[in-house]
């Protein structure tokens, strides 16, 4: 087994070119394929030193940092190694002792660096200091910090109107620079705060509010632990959320039951060594993470869900158990009609549409009828597509079926892709802010915010194309990388008047950029942030509501990196030189900030005290106690009529994802462990069938054309295919390669998100 995963093991640093080589993989996910892969990187980073100390400090209470990487909550258990291949590969992709100092940037005009490869511009290490692009000379070249600032004021100050510039947050932002963000922006009179939501889990926050008045999950680890059901969709544990694995094992190993739903059977959802299980890396002992995997379509996620529905009602009518009636009773309305909407969905269609059999329907039903408590968890798979909203709703219909929600072991609990995601939401990155957030923020601040929603993603890209916004803000993230259809969005930006973009690395975005534009640096999650104050800690919130601080470990990269909380502060008084914010006073102690956050926020009250508490403090959900902010005051049955996700005659259904060597944006490279992947990105995964059918082989060159809702065509040529263990009538590829077949036009009526998940193709051999 060792020889096998060694054999598929990625390679880190410079790529070279190879031969491609597909060969499935069937080994357990994690176990001794991670420890070596992270063991090379370490070495290939240079950072033999830094890396295990910084395993030794990630996500730890008392003084460690949390994981840059996915927002998994972390371990209750006092474990001492909650870590992750990924999010090793993360933090040291941080660490790292290379550098893009301004020597980097005088060798190379920013027209050369356009053409190189997304990993070799992130390769280039640390930013050391602010750069500004001299349009003459084609460079960027250095900039003091008063001057970039200076800069940025000038710009806002001369737009026509506040909603000319537009304010874009990743992850990475903790909760401090978060509040601080939205509060400048507001300040300026716009609610232009698009976010990476917008690409991911804009549909769940949606449906949960309209369905139970909460947008987050109810559900914490404590309830993994106790459930008897499980029922993961649309997320490939492995690479996106590696530390669900124990969960996983844990579940399996008590006797829970485990559903994966996935057109993929992914590493994750078959068997894992958990690293930090020694006797059984030791044994080389997998433990199964399912009990059951289901290959559904793209996009057929409802229709399964609502089979199931379907059977459970169907058993109810002999036998009246099956469904927790006083529940519905009491806390619920809509239940008549959703149960008519079932009974009136013919098995054939729920079939066709979900690409299951009505038995394999029946055993996920049997599963979840026989559980006491059940957990239904999901991701992108669910939310990326044009029903993602009604696919989240008729989780939640489900789960309200049997009351499995507001006790222990029951309810919704989504899977946030990135660290503190869930936290800038929370903390006021929100287009579409609710009435009550802005009063108190008034009263607090001492501002007028603005009542108009403002733009999100797709909105931003658009009014940048028009000419309507002429300043786009992006703290931390990849904008042009991770957002659809890249020629035109490549030129919205380039049609700003200012880009600014705060990073880590340099990045496509830095080399996609306005007429005048900035790279202003920060400081890490790793880095140490001292302020006149001392030494500072920032908070973030995971996908489970928990709150929890978060202290840097090593001296910064550079002496000229600033914090973010300072770079917006530094913005803030130079766009707003007679703010009545005390933005520097706030700046020499983040304890300042978060008193005022505890003034304003909902669930914050006493933040400085609790946060600093044994793993932090949870967030309270009002749907947890049962308590609906809807308009009904209940939880709220939906009865959307059933997607139709079957791709017309000689189309497949695309989903863009991530390889495993990759997170979010970042390529560490061009292998993919967990599907047997090396040296290649530029593929296309298909049924065997629908190979066969156009006439295809394996590694043969394909030329995809992909059809929008406007009806205009985009193109990938030369793309090898790869034939995989999925349904038909599906096709699946990387992102953010494969980005430029997501027209701008193809986003979700419910949710306004990109349609990664569901793109409509034509597939044909290259000629």
């Amino acid at each position: 087994m060792m020889e096998a995963e060694s054999d598929l093991e990625p390679r880190v640093g410079p790529i070279p070119k190879g031969e491609p080589y597909f060969h499935p993989y069937h080994h357990p996910a994690a176990g001794w394929g991670a420890a070596k892969s992270v063991t090379k990187f370490l070495l290939d980073e240079g950072t033999l030193i830094d890396g295990p100390r910084a395993i030794m400090k990630m996500n730890h209470e008392n003084g460690g940092f949390d994981c840059p990487g996915c927002a998994w909550p972390d371990d209750t258990k006092g474990l001492k190694l909650d870590i992750c291949e990924n999010g090793i590969k993360h933090v040291t992709w941080e660490l790292t002792h290379k550098r893009a100092n301004r020597e980097m940037f005088a060798r190379h005009t920013v027209s050369e660096m356009h053409e190189w490869s997304d990993f070799k511009l992130e390769d280039q290490g640390r930013l050391t200091e602010p750069m500004v692009y001299d349009a003459a000379t084609d460079h960027y070249v250095p900039i003091s910090w008063h001057d970039a600032f200076e800069l940025v004021g000038r710009h806002l100050r001369n737009l026509e109107n506040p909603n000319q510039a537009s304010y874009y947050t990743s992850g990475r932002l903790g909760n401090e620079a978060t509040f601080l963000y939205q509060l400048m922006a507001r300040e300026l009179g716009t609610n232009n705060l698009p976010d990476c939501s917008n690409m991911c889990h804009e549909a769940s926050g949606r449906a949960l509010t309209a369905a139970l008045g909460t947008g987050k999950g109810t559900v914490d680890l404590k309830d993994w632990e106790a459930t008897d059901a499980l029922f993961i969709l649309g997320v490939n544990v492995a690479s996106n959320a590696p530390r669900m694995l124990t969960s996983l094992t844990e579940a399996f190993d008590r006797g829970a039951q485990v559903v994966h739903i996935n057109p993929f059977i992914e590493a994750g959802a078959t068997k894992a060594i958990i690293p930090h299980d020694f006797l059984d890396m030791a044994t080389f002992h997998a433990t199964r993470t399912s009990t059951l995997d289901l290959q559904v379509r793209i996009g057929g996620d409802m229709a399964l869900l609502r089979g199931m529905a379907k059977a459970v009602l169907e058993q109810a009518k002999t036998d009246p158990k099956a469904i927790d009636s006083q529940f519905i009773n009491r806390h619920t309305v809509g239940f008549d009609e959703y149960r008519a909407l079932c009974e009136s969905t013919s098995w054939e269609e729920l079939e066709r549409q979900s690409g299951l059999s009505r038995a394999d329907i029946l055993k996920a039903a049997r599963i979840y009828g026989d559980a006491d408590r059940s957990i239904i968890s999901w991701c992108l798979g669910v939310t990326q597509h044009e029903h993602g909203v009604d696919t989240v709703r008729e989780i939640v219909n489900l789960l309200l079926l049997r009351g499995n929600l507001g006790r222990e072991g029951a309810g919704p609990s989504p899977v946030r892709g990135h660290s503190n995601v869930q936290g800038n939401r929370t903390c006021g990155i929100d287009h579409r802010p609710e009435p009550e957030f802005l009063d108190r923020l008034a009263e607090v601040c001492e501002i007028n915010p603005p009542r108009d929603h403002g733009l999100d993603t797709i909105g931003t890209l658009q009014a940048m194309n028009r000419g309507d916004v002429k300043v786009f803000i992006g703290m931390g993230g990849n904008f042009a990388l991770a957002v659809p259809d890249s020629p035109f969005s490549y030129e919205a930006l380039r049609n700003c008047d200012l880009t600014v973009q705060v990073s880590t690395k340099l990045n496509r975005s830095h080399v996609v950029h306005g007429k005048e534009a900035l790279i202003l640096p920060c400081l890490a999650r790793t880095d140490k942030d001292h302020q006149r104050g001392g030494v500072q800690s920032t908070s973030v919130e995971d996908s489970m509501s928990m709150v929890h601080l978060s202290v840097g470990m090593k001296r910064p990269a550079s002496k000229h990196l600033l914090s973010e909380p300072a770079i917006i502060s530094g913005m803030a008084r130079a766009a707003l030189p007679a703010s009545p914010t005390p933005w520097e006073w706030y700046i020499e102690d983040y304890d300042r900030i978060r008193d005022t956050m505890s003034e304003v926020l909902d669930g914050f009250e006493d933040f400085n005290r609790r946060v600093r508490l044994p793993l932090g403090f949870r967030i309270k959900q009002p749907a947890r106690e049962l308590i609906f902010f809807t308009p009904s005051g209940k939880a709220e049955f939906s009865s959307a009529k059933l997607a139709d996700v079957v791709p017309p005659p000689g189309m497949l259904a695309l989903g863009t994802m991530r390889s495993h060597d990759q997170w979010n944006t970042t390529i560490y490279s061009d292998n993919d462990r967990y599907r047997g992947i090396k040296n290649l990105r530029e593929l296309v995964f298909m049924n065997e069938d629908d190979m066969r059918e156009r006439g295809i082989s394996e590694f043969d060159p394909v030329n995809i054309v992909a059809t929008a809702k406007d009806g205009s065509h985009r193109y990938l040529d030369g793309y090898l295919a790869i034939p995989y263990d999925m349904p038909r009538g599906c096709a699946a590829g990387y992102m953010p390669e494969m980005n430029v077949l997501i027209a701008l036009c193809d986003y979700s009526t419910q949710s306004d998100q990109p349609l990664m998940k569901h793109v409509k193709v034509h597939i044909t051999a290259a000629t």
